[in-house]
């Protein structure tokens, strides 16, 4: 990733936080909308659950110039992910409805720069997560 891609992120994801709530719902919808079986993965609240997903969104965002302080915690969040049910094929599909929300919640804000942008850091966030959920699994 590029500073530019991270400077577009960053300020991106400042517009997002005031519609957190809102983007969560967006977020959830559409992930159940793509794959309905997905909502059996979800046993808490879902209220509860989007503010653990704005949580580390935000904690990534915040981490991407410090890719080395970020990069364990997503690897630790992919191994808890197994145990959660999640599998490598779900991770094409939260792309999706993250991007769907992002466009939803920013409008015209959410240029063609902020989207390959943020395409380019789930893309890593991704591959962290799935290689290290992946890892010793036996």
């Amino acid at each position: 990733m590029t500073p530019d891609q991270i400077r577009t992120i960053q300020s991106t994801w400042l517009r997002v936080l005031p519609i957190k709530t809102t983007a969560a719902q967006l977020f959830y919808d559409k992930l159940f909308e793509l794959d309905p079986a997905l909502r059996v993965l979800f046993r808490n609240d879902m209220t509860v659950q989007g503010k653990k997903l704005m949580q580390i969104i935000d904690v990534a965002v915040n981490g991407l110039n410090r890719l080395e302080q970020v990069i364990p915690v997503v690897q630790e969040l992919g191994r808890r992910h197994r145990s959660y049910g999640v599998e490598s094929r779900h991770f094409g599909l939260v792309g999706i409805a993250l991007i769907w929300t992002l466009e939803k919640g920013l409008g015209a804000d959410f240029t063609q720069q902020a989207r390959e942008a943020w395409t380019s850091v789930y893309g890593l966030m991704a591959s962290t997560m799935r290689d290290a959920m992946n890892m010793d699994k036996g």
